[in-house]
């Protein structure tokens, strides 16, 4: 297990890294944007487009990444009085939740994908599929995510580290 952790663990790194490139370029592109409209009355014709797909992209892998850390609704305040064996079936149903709303990414996600694949991207030219493909892989993410919780492989990286319940 603990060297499925070591694997986890470095796979988030690589994901949290392209997520903070997505980040930085999103940036870069606002900033050019903005300095090209304002001093040279200008705007790159994709610069709009690719801040958008930058910013959905950087969005729904956001959401994976919120999963991971738990950071989805919780109501720790009622759980907490409960008895412990309640709150391990409750942390099993709450992962066997989050990995079907993973599973409908992939699947819907997935299929709108091929969807949109026929039409293009005005400004860049690329498929629109591009925009959509991140739909099915945050939904590989949330099921890798919940899989690892509910097999008690705790993968947070950020924030309070607690134990999970055992």
């Amino acid at each position: 297990m603990e060297q499925l952790k070591r694997i986890a663990i470095l796979f988030d790194r690589i994901v949290e890294a392209i997520v903070l490139c997505m980040m930085a370029a999103m940036t870069v592109v606002v900033v050019v944007q903005v300095f090209t409209r304002k001093f040279a009355n200008y705007v790159f014709p994709w610069s709009e487009e690719v801040t958008l797909l930058l910013l959905v992209w950087f969005s729904f892998l956001g959401i994976a990444i919120g999963f991971r850390e738990r950071l989805h609704l919780a109501m720790d305040s009622f759980t907490n009085r409960l008895p412990k064996g309640f709150n391990v079936v409750l942390d099993k149903v709450i992962a066997a939740c989050t990995f079907a709303f993973g599973f409908y990414l992939v699947y819907y996600g997935w299929d709108f994908t091929k969807l949109m694949h026929a039409n293009s991207m005005p400004a860049t030219g690329l498929p629109s599929s591009v925009q959509y493909l991140v739909m099915p892989l945050t939904g590989i993410l949330v099921c890798i995510y919940s899989l690892l919780q509910a097999f008690n492989i705790d993968t947070r990286r950020h924030g309070d580290m607690e134990e999970p319940a055992e």
